[in-house]
């Protein structure tokens, strides 16, 4: 990394005579006199140790060194105009700011936000995933919603419902017998031990077979047949709705407390107030 960088006028006043080939073209590009692109050049080759265009007259053409660094300035310039342009997404006036699991989002939230969007079309929603918890005092995020988060300072935080769990398949394996199954494996509250822990019955599960650290890519394994699968209630109700999971049992045991961080200064926003009435109403009571 370079200690000490042009200026950026400087690079701007290059790129634009090295592609116009021209240094009257390029003021009247940047709305500059032909006399301070000269300038910001001089300074640039002076900060360069080297001359980047031959000079004839009226007509300017590149040294190789200008060849050169015309291909980087002229990336670089397009890389920072799309960044630049790509934070007007933060001054939408309508957005709200979401983050949750990918599982949360992709299994209950995503199926529903057509519901939202129609009762509330105005709010302009960000939805962020992310696989741990967010920093609410550093991270832009307006509302969390997920099963592994603790109080956090300015925050309000709030438990929405308590998960169950059930071990559960595709209706396919059904016909199989029980060792015949593969056993899907989870963590936290989706690995079997908690099941076993929590005196749940042995439904042919073992301790082989295939293992996931995203309880999303659990529940869609057991859901293409794979094998047999701890699965959380909130997440996989659209799948056993659609026919994609049948449980092995009737027993359910404790899951995770699915919460939500309200940052104070998101706290009397309209917008949020309009998700987190939705949302209360679109969770279930228990879960």
């Amino acid at each position: 990394m370079l200690k000490h960088w042009p200026p950026l006028s400087a690079l701007r006043g290059f790129e634009a005579a090295a592609r116009l080939g021209s240094f009257h073209q390029a003021a009247e590009e940047l709305h500059l006199t032909q006399s301070a692109i000269s300038q910001q050049i001089r300074s640039l080759e002076a900060f360069l140790e080297q001359p980047l265009f031959f000079r004839t007259g009226r007509s300017v053409t590149l040294t190789d060194a200008g060849h050169d660094l015309f291909s980087t300035a002229q990336v670089m310039l397009q890389q920072l105009a799309v960044g630049i342009r790509r934070l007007d997404q933060y001054r939408k006036p309508n957005q709200l700011i979401v983050n949750t699991t990918p599982a949360f989002a992709r299994h209950w939230l995503m199926p529903r936000l057509g519901d939202f969007n129609r009762q509330h079309p105005q709010v302009d929603l960000w939805l962020f995933t992310s696989f741990e918890p967010p920093n609410m005092a550093t991270d832009s995020i307006d509302l969390a919603i997920r099963d592994d988060l603790s109080a956090q300072a300015d925050c309000t935080f709030n438990v929405l419902c308590s998960d169950r769990l059930y071990p559960a398949c595709h209706p396919s394996l059904l016909a199989l017998a029980a060792e015949q199954r593969m056993t899907l494996h989870g963590e936290r509250e989706m690995d079997w031990s908690h099941w076993t822990v929590a005196g749940g019955a042995h439904v042919g599960q073992r301790d082989s077979g295939l293992n996931f650290s995203d309880p999303g890519l659990l529940l869609d394994a057991a859901c293409q047949g794979l094998g047999i699968a701890l699965v959380s209630q909130l997440l996989a109700q659209q799948a056993r709705d659609a026919g994609l999971l049948q449980p092995l049992t009737e027993q359910r045991v404790r899951g995770a407390n699915w919460a939500w961080l309200l940052h104070r200064d998101s706290e009397h926003n309209p917008l949020t107030r309009h998700f987190c009435q939705w949302l209360q109403s679109a969770l279930p009571a228990g879960a």
